[in-house]
């Protein structure tokens, strides 16, 4: 599920430009974030030959804000906005869309918001003079943009990318035509390993050869020494997928490894890797402590990918079960878990909500559920069968806060409670945001029964945003106090919420009714605040 082609989390079409090579001047993009929250970046120009010379003129325009082509690209949508600006929003949006299920607690922020993606992905194509050119598509289309650097690439990966474009003429290599279907050069994927340094280049062609191939590597390490992995990736259909099914290693092992909470990862071309690595430390460190393990809980990491986090809760938890149902992404985490000599762990390649269905079936008990499902979120098929092996705790990782929202909805449904949520700012300068939850299952002894009064069903519209079972429950949890149906109307009728008579009148003119105590009026009061009812 997390493999293949271009995967979860690709959230923009990856990019690059026409122009020289490594050498000469080209365009250059640097940005660093300053305790404001702005971030700066200069660009430089590009250089052509003029026209008559068999080049094209097409000197870059200045334009304003930081990236000279983001209305084209549409990849970064907040590239101008002051990433204190950005967090502000974030945080606005996911409180707004989490607050009928639970606090939030803030977005956490990048330090240095920039260069951050370690995936980065270029189209190539000719211009009208047929110079080779690299870039991105321009949003709804198949026209290609030049770029040859951007704030939130791997500022080395759009390097190398320039680097091969200035190559392809010297060993007599053309872009590919999608209209013509001639030429041989399709894509260029680079993928860099944050902690190692390691780097892949994968060169995606329309067919399987590729001229003086031992040449054009010994050209290209002579410009990056760096690069430790070259691949031909083979794509010879008409298709918009980056990636064909076929692939050759023409140098090195094929692979890069990285490290990623102290667990090493292999990474192929099509494996998934979240492309944000410093704050995936924090994404998984934020899952695992809502996660609450002790060392004693069987835990299932549904929809696992290549097992990230999986691997790394197998630290605290005594077994771990993963679950995917692409054959690939298996092997890749069987792999992992044997590189890193963890033994508490086992993969299935199987439909994660199948499989939960038979370990119920088999009587099979587990404490935890791990789910980070696609941008699409889960179905109700998986959420059923979650239900029916009955975890204790849930933590949902989600890259789309409106079918979380839509999830957490079903969840509810099928005795689940919300208890809090984090934001993790994964992809600066766009509008998305990661999301942790933490659910966990009601106790059916304290939830089942339920005494409902005739009059009850008359309520305010601040009533109906939760019921008395709910603000009790509420206090219970963030305060440790119990407060009865009696205090909660005396503290709803002096907050201005139409009362029902049967719990805040005494049942003889004579009698006397207990008043709520401060420290209770006080909780509820914020519970009331908590399910927006003041």
């Amino acid at each position: 599920m997390k493999s293949g082609g271009m995967m979860k989390n690709d959230n923009r079409n990856d990019r690059r430009t026409s122009g020289p090579a490594k050498g000469t001047e080209k365009t250059k993009a640097t940005g660093k974030a300053n305790a404001a929250g702005k971030t700066k970046v200069t660009a430089g120009k590009e250089n052509r030959v003029p026209v008559g010379q068999g080049r094209e003129k097409t000197a870059v325009k200045k334009k304003s804000g930081l990236c000279p082509v983001a209305d084209k690209c549409g990849g970064c949508s907040w590239i101008n906005k002051p990433y204190v600006e950005q967090l502000k929003n974030k945080e606005k949006q996911l409180k707004e869309l989490l607050a009928p299920f639970c606090k939030v607690e803030g977005v956490i922020p990048m330090e240095h918001p920039e260069h951050y993606r370690n995936k980065v992905h270029a189209v190539f194509g000719e211009n009208r003079y047929h110079d080779a050119i690299s870039g991105i598509y321009e949003q709804k289309s198949h026209r290609i943009v030049p770029v040859d650097s951007c704030l939130i690439e791997n500022a080395n990966a759009d390097e190398i990318i320039v680097s091969i474009r200035g190559l392809l003429k010297s060993f007599h290599i053309r872009p590919y035509n999608e209209d013509t279907g001639y030429g041989l050069l399709r894509h260029v994927l680079i993928r860099t390993g944050h902690v190692t340094g390691q780097i892949m280049v994968v060169l995606v062609l329309a067919s399987p050869i590729l001229p003086s191939k031992n040449n054009f590597v010994k050209a290209l390490l002579k410009l990056h020494p760096e690069i430790t992995t070259v691949v031909i990736n083979v794509n010879n259909r008409n298709t918009s997928m980056v990636l064909g099914d076929k692939e050759h290693v023409i140098y090195g092992k094929g692979y890069i490894e990285d490290e990623l909470c102290g667990k090493r990862f292999r990474i192929s071309p099509r494996s998934f890797y979240q492309v944000n690595p410093v704050q995936t430390e924090i994404l998984y460190g934020k899952a695992l402590e809502y996660a609450g393990l002790t060392g004693k809980e069987t835990v299932v990491d549904a929809y696992c990918g290549t097992g990230t986090i999986g691997m790394i809760a197998s630290d605290k938890a005594a077994k771990v079960i993963g679950v995917e149902l692409n054959a690939d992404a298996v092997r890749d985490a069987r792999n992992n878990a044997k590189a890193n000599q963890i033994r508490n762990i086992q993969f299935y390649q199987n439909d994660a909500g199948k499989f939960l269905v038979e370990m119920a079936g088999q009587g099979a008990k587990v404490d935890v559920v791990l789910m980070d499902p696609p941008r699409s979120g889960s179905t109700e098929e998986f959420m059923n069968s979650v239900a029916q092996i009955g975890p204790e705790r849930i933590v949902y990782v989600s890259c789309n806060p409106e079918t979380l929202v839509r999830d957490l909805k079903y969840f509810k449904k099928k005795g689940y409670r919300v208890s809090k949520g984090v934001g993790v700012d994964m992809f600066p300068f766009t509008e998305h945001v990661e999301t942790v939850c933490l659910l966990s299952k009601l106790n059916a002894k304290q939830h089942i029964e339920v005494d409902i009064h005739m009059d009850e069903l008359d309520l305010t519209d601040a009533e109906k945003k939760a019921t008395y079972s709910e603000i009790k429950e509420y206090v219970l949890e963030h305060t440790g106090l119990k407060v009865s149906s009696l205090y909660i109307a005396q503290v709803k009728q002096k907050c201005g919420i139409i009362e029902r008579e049967n719990y805040n009148k005494p049942k003889s003119d004579d009698a006397k009714q207990p008043q709520c105590p401060p420290d209770k009026e006080k909780a509820i009061k914020e519970a009331l605040k908590h399910f927006g009812m003041i």
